[in-house]
């Protein structure tokens, strides 16, 4: 149950999105969290290349607030400092060009030298770029600084969303565990008016056939109670109302337990269908498989779950 890290008695689902922009003199942080199903904890961090010394800090980080569910995390970083403008020169395409003219002067076809106004008509000739400023030591530690506020915070809005999904799945859950207990309870008064019925049944038949044979009639009737009493299904029903209770202790609890939930259903499952194996009475087939059914509506929803 996807009971959250610091949070008592609260499933979360895996699922969840948040988004965060955080500005400061220095630079402008994006982050983005998304949260999918997966059977363990899968991170994948991006983060600018000048900055991934910062990436086992930041799935520390997530570890703090996640414990199940493939994240994935992304950082985007601007910084307000003014580009350094780098000016380059391409010699191949100048030197071409002024062999060219040379040629052409040569023939001529043109007269004068190659100015700095020539060259600028030759777009490939010199290209401008912007590169970015470099940090200083302090300015570093500054950027890193903001950057994991910035990532906690937009976690903390992550949980808020995985949270607010736990408490719709936790209804869900609830109503439908309640709705399969109903069922079991039923199942058990249906297997015991089913075995005494098929006593008597039993019970009819053998006097029936016994009438002009002597027979220990004590031992036949022992033999009909022992019979019948394969359709007791009260060692099912205890077990089934022992994980109902072990699955609320979960949900209550402070640990994520989405897994263990899973196999929860899947012991209850194994004495649903032990249960339909054994009792014989009237609609219990029926209220078996609606059990069943509920109880695979379930399954589908806890992979949703921590």
């Amino acid at each position: 149950c996807g009971c959250g890290r610091g949070t008592d008695g609260m499933i979360k689902s895996m699922t969840g999105f948040a988004n965060q922009t955080h500005e400061d003199d220095r630079a402008t942080v994006g982050v983005t969290v998304r949260g999918v199903n997966h059977r363990y904890l899968d991170m994948q961090v991006r983060v600018p290349a000048s900055l991934s010394p910062l990436e086992s800090r930041l799935r520390a980080l997530v570890q703090q607030h996640v414990a199940r569910g493939r994240i994935e995390l992304a950082v985007s970083v601007q910084l307000r400092q003014e580009p350094v403008l780098s000016v380059e020169v391409n010699a191949p395409l100048i030197e071409a060009v002024g062999a060219a003219l040379v040629r052409a002067r040569q023939a001529g076809v043109i007269e004068g030298p190659l100015t700095p106004g020539d060259l600028l008509r030759f777009p490939q000739a010199i290209s401008v770029r912007e590169q970015p400023a470099d940090l200083d030591a302090d300015g570093v530690r500054a950027l890193e600084a903001a950057i994991g506020q910035a990532v906690g915070a937009t976690l903390v809005d992550f949980d808020g969303m995985r949270t607010h999904e736990g408490a719709l799945l936790r209804t869900d859950l609830d109503a439908r565990l309640a709705a399969v207990g109903d069922l079991v309870e039923r199942i058990a008064t249906g297997a015991v008016a089913g075995a005494a019925s098929l006593r008597v049944r039993l019970a009819q038949r053998l006097e029936e056939l016994t009438t002009d044979l002597a027979v220990d009639r004590t031992a036949v009737a022992q033999e009909v109670v022992r019979f019948a009493s394969r359709s007791d299904v009260s060692e099912e029903i205890v077990r089934f109302r022992a994980h109902t209770a072990q699955w609320m202790t979960l949900s209550d609890g402070a640990e994520p337990c989405g897994r263990k939930l899973d196999f929860l259903l899947q012991e209850m499952n194994r004495e649903i269908n032990t249960m339909g194996s054994k009792a014989d009475g009237a609609g219990v087939s029926e209220l078996i498989v609606t059990a069943k059914a509920e109880l695979e509506k379930m399954r589908e929803q806890v992979q949703n779950v921590e």
